[in-house]
């Protein structure tokens, strides 16, 4: 119940598995009120007296060796258990003193929002001068990535990304550049590092000879997601608020420092806020007296200089034209043209600008970042060897002790720390809460406050043990360990549950020696709860040990369980009954003293954070090895051939077939004087034994063809998955490559636009460019309308009832191919066509088998003239001399032999060519590719690009520039298609050979 009130990120992580659980629970307790009486009625049936079978022997086999394990253990527990009641104030100091110190080490445990996951993969920003033009950063990151490519084999690619923020709505400048560092995933061909971590050093080693740049190490999603979530890309900022840019510059560096000498601190950057270069000018007052100028009138040429001034007005007709004058782009590129120009003066006379100003470069303002209104800056950090909880405490007493802040300016924490923060407060007061309701329920179920109070001692007993563990293994406390705590502390609930129930039970039948009660409820409780526990923990041993991708996550939960549970169980089964004694043996008086006593260490307890976490229960996009293996489980047509399999093997049965038995009773034939004549006859017929031999062929040859049939559907189903796959990855493509034509075309239409309104050219260009543009929309929303149609397609054959989505790109696909032409000889149809021969064969011999005689046995007994027990037999035989019947049927049954041979050899005959064929067409598709890959793609990039260029200088017309961009667009889309197909063909050579 906690985690449903869990909001943010964090809510919706582990909100599905507390509806996933709640539900099961519901389920179970329905099923055990309905399901189980039922079951139980019918199946835990006792044997009849001195009759058994294997079941019961096995059973009793069973349970002897556990009733031989719980004795050793009853021998083991009961001594300690009789130690403990004599020694009740030791037990209870001792467990008091195992909780102090498992909460002063939970006091210094640290704790972290999520395990920080290895993605395999090294996200390296490099940060040069701000300011610093585009080219810069680009060469930058060209030097970086050959270092790296060049030094670590170990490194697959490295790809730069310049200028694209995860954030629209706040631009990443060009002096930042993002590289990933694609790593090869298997680490025995690692050569230059045995760890990532000892990679990134020796990465940073290497490239830090290049001058005047700053690395940052992540992870590619880490990166991602810490900028969408928190707005920076570190693990933690730390944010300074206040009003003056100077002063937020000046602390945030100092903070920088303080931080850096924190250990555990990595990637220290203070956000960019100022040191972009800007152009001043400062007039010389006394030389604009002297020369008698006016700042007003330099401001104005200053202006029109640079960005232009309007200096009168065109009429052509009706229309209007402003004039607008402003120096050529010569001379204008650099501070040497501003401070030559010529001013000019009253008595007509010229000056240059910098006889009269001081014009220089100084630094300016480069962004000024906001949070809800409030100016602010920040510092951004990594985490590495540590967790973040501690290290922000840390942090926190070094700036409250080193920095001094003016009036009005303070200092926040985000990241994952205030995620951490967050869900700790929201928890501070909801599991109180639902802790408060569990000791509600108890007792409502006892009817005891102390009971209630002795039960819940299982959570402080709990706690410990996963305290302990987490600290044995060095983890951290997160939301993961706080999904462990909750499942923990139900389990060691119930299990106190079982034993006071119990004990109550004897209590109410008679057994008033308290020691005796006691050590019969933990004799016969003893069973169920260490079997519950034993359960648990033999579960979640694999998570506890994995070390698989995502094992980040799940250990500190498994550790929690598996350690709370061993401690809670040993202690359960001691400190319990030590309560319990002492409850009962006391007075009213003293027992409400201590159970008010425990109550309160309970709820002193409810601080420690209980967090939860469940897998995502919405549909994940699926690679087409998942969407195959989802449609081969859930598919209806594949699942009716595998129950026409499942049919004819149940027709197995009728393959021998005696038909009726023949019964006769036949009363007064003779009816002597006197006496009544009975006779009572029995008689069976049957085939020639041969006959039941050829059936049971028969039907093994029909299995075997719906076997192979099943193998056909399931071969008919994988093509079309794969096949409807990669027509909405390449619909993907398509739609891809239509948002980037409309972009290309928007800043066309808004630059046709533009120069229609300046009169550069006319309504024509204009008109041409909004009709492309519209164009492209089109075909983009007919794209649109391909790729939910391919969904909607993809989720009829995985029988899912929403639209699926696919984690890939067409480019990204690829599929393995045979190329022997002999493999053709598995295509499952061609299989399935060589059992229909095979069937027809046993078929044609069983019905060969009908010319042969039929038998049939007869015994009667008689009692004719009172003279009883006349018996007798009959033995029959069945001719068929009406052979032309069966001949018939005999002739058609060998034809039918040869017509599925002759269909089987035209089959193959197709096979063939329609394999030829589509090698052919392989051939053609992969040279087209290589062209494409080669030449085309890069030619159409190319003409993109320098069409913009020459539309952009006026070099070109809007025509050329269309036509350029219509050759790149179908280059492009050529590529795309010839890819789609050449991926269809494969998939259908595939297909054809049966190795889907």
């Amino acid at each position: 119940a906690p985690i449903l009130f869990l909001t943010g990120i964090e809510g919706k992580m582990f909100q599905p598995m507390a509806y996933t659980f709640g539900f099961a629970v519901l389920g179970a307790i329905v099923l055990s009120l309905t399901y189980v009486p039922m079951i139980s009625s019918v199946l835990l049936k006792p044997a009849a007296a001195g009759k058994t079978n294997w079941i019961i022997k096995l059973e009793n086999r069973v349970q002897g060796l556990s009733n031989g394990i719980m004795n050793v253990l009853h021998k083991g527990y009961e001594p300690i258990l009789g130690k403990a009641l004599d020694n009740r104030k030791l037990v209870l100091t001792l467990a008091l003193g195992l909780f102090g110190i498992s909460a002063f080490i939970f006091s210094r445990m640290g704790g972290e929002f999520i395990p920080k996951l290895d993605e395999g993969d090294i996200a390296l920003q490099a940060l040069i001068k701000p300011g610093s033009a585009l080219s810069e950063s680009i060469e930058v990151s060209k030097k970086m990535e050959k270092i790296i490519l060049e030094n670590f084999p170990e490194v697959k690619t490295v790809v730069a990304r310049i200028g694209v923020a995860e954030i629209p709505t706040d631009p990443m400048p060009m002096d930042i550049a993002d590289a990933y560092v694609i790593l090869e995933k298997d680490h025995d061909k690692w050569v230059s590092a045995d760890t990532k971590q000892e990679l990134i050093d020796k990465i940073n080693e290497k490239i830090s000879v290049i001058p005047g740049v700053n690395f940052v190490y992540t992870q590619p999603v880490e990166l991602r997601f810490n900028e969408l979530l928190t707005g920076v890309r570190e693990d933690v900022a730390i944010k300074l608020y206040g009003e003056d840019l100077n002063i937020l510059t000046t602390k945030a560096q100092e903070m920088a420092r303080i931080i850096s000498s924190v250990r555990g601190a990595a990637d220290v950057r203070v956000e960019a806020t100022s040191g972009l270069p800007q152009i001043t000018v400062q007039y010389n007052r006394e030389r604009l007296a002297q020369y008698g100028l006016d700042i007003d009138k330099l401001n104005q040429y200053v202006s029109s200089a640079f960005a232009g001034a309007s200096a009168g007005v065109i009429f052509e007709g009706e229309k209007r034209f402003d004039v607008v004058i402003r120096l050529a782009e010569k001379y204008r590129k650099n501070i040497d043209n501003l401070m030559n120009l010529y001013i000019d003066l009253p008595n007509g006379n010229q000056v240059p600008l910098k006889e009269v100003a001081d014009i220089s470069y100084k630094p300016g303002p480069m962004q000024i970042s906001r949070d809800n209104t409030y100016r602010r800056i920040y510092v951004g950090v990594n985490v590495r060897g540590r967790d973040v909880e501690t290290f922000i405490e840390e942090v926190q007493e070094k700036m409250n002790r080193n920095l001094e802040l003016p009036a009005g300016y303070y200092i926040t924490y985000g990241g994952s720390f205030e995620n951490l923060k967050r869900a700790k407060e929201r928890l501070s007061i909801v599991v109180p809460i639902a802790l408060a309701l569990i000791f509600v329920l108890l007792y409502f179920a006892l009817r005891s406050i102390a009971q209630s109070v002795m039960i819940y001692m299982a959570v402080p007993l709990a706690a410990i043990g996963g305290i302990l563990f987490l600290a044995m293994r060095g983890l951290p406390f997160s939301i993961s360990a706080g999904v462990g705590f909750v499942v923990l502390f139900g389990v060691a609930v119930l299990n106190g549950l079982v034993l006071i129930s119990r004990l109550n039970d004897l209590r109410e039948h008679g057994v008033t020696d308290l020691r005796e009660r006691i050590f019969t409820a933990t004799r016969e409780r003893l069973r169920p709860i260490l079997l519950t526990a034993t359960a648990a923990i033999m579960g979640f041993t694999p998570m506890a040990l994995s070390t698989s991708a995502g094992a980040e996550v799940q250990r500190p939960l498994a550790t929690v369980v598996i350690g709370g549970l061993i401690t809670a169980t040993l202690l359960t089964l001691v400190v319990v009954p030590v309560l319990y004694y002492i409850e009962e043996s006391r007075l009213h008086k003293s027992k409400s003293k201590m159970a008010a006593a425990v109550f309160t260490a309970i709820l002193a307890l409810a601080g420690l954070p209980a967090l939860a976490q469940a897998p995502a229960d919405t549909l994940t996009p699926l690679s087409m090895e998942r969407a195959v293996q989802i449609a081969l489980a859930r598919n209806p047509q594949l699942k009716a051939a595998r129950l026409g399999v499942s049919k004819e093997e149940k027709l197995k049965k009728a393959v021998v077939d005696l038909g009726n038995t023949g019964i006769g009773f036949t009363r007064g034939v003779i009816n002597s004087p006197g006496f009544v004549d009975n006779s009572f006859e029995i008689s069976q017929g049957f085939l020639f034994p041969t006959v039941y031999g050829t059936r049971s062929k028969v039907q093994n040859a029909r299995i075997a063809l719906s076997r192979q049939m099943e193998a056909v559907s399931r071969n008919d189903l994988v093509r079309k998955v794969k096949a409807t796959y990669i027509q909405l990855a390449w619909a993907h493509s398509q739609l891809t490559l239509y948002e980037q034509l409309d972009s290309i075309y928007t800043n066309f239409a808004r630059a046709a636009d533009l120069r229609y309104r300046s009169g550069e050219t006319n309504r024509l260009a204009k008109i041409a460019a909004e009709g492309k543009h519209q164009e492209v929309l089109l075909l983009k929303e007919q794209t649109l309308a391909d790729v939910e149609i391919y969904r909607q397609q993809l989720s009829r054959l995985l029988n899912l009832q929403q639209a699926v989505e696919i984690d890939n790109t067409l480019e990204g696909l690829d599929l393995p191919l045979t190329f022997d032409t002999a493999a053709i000889r598995s295509n499952p149809l061609l299989q399935a066509m060589q059992q229909r021969i095979a069937l027809a064969e046993v078929q044609y011999k069983l019905q060969k088998a009908q010319f042969v005689p039929e038998f049939s046995l007869g015994f009667f007994n008689q009692q004719i003239e009172g003279v009883p027990n006349n018996n007798g037999f009959m033995i029959g035989v069945g001719i068929p001399l009406a052979f032309w019947a069966n001949s018939g049927r005999s002739q058609a049954a060998q034809v039918e032999v040869e017509i599925a041979s002759a269909e089987q050899e035209n089959y193959l005959l197709q096979l063939k060519t329609r394999f030829d064929n589509l090698l052919q067409e392989y051939a053609k598709y992969q040279a087209q590719l290589d062209y494409y890959q080669s030449k085309g793609l890069e030619l159409a990039n190319e003409l993109v690009n320098f069409a913009g260029k020459g539309y952009s200088s006026g070099e070109i017309e809007y025509v050329e520039y269309i036509r350029n961009l219509d050759q790149a667009n179908q280059i492009r889309d050529q590529y795309l298609d010839t890819l789609r197909l050449y991926l269809l063909t494969k998939n259908e050579i595939n297909y054809l050979t049966g190795s889907l």
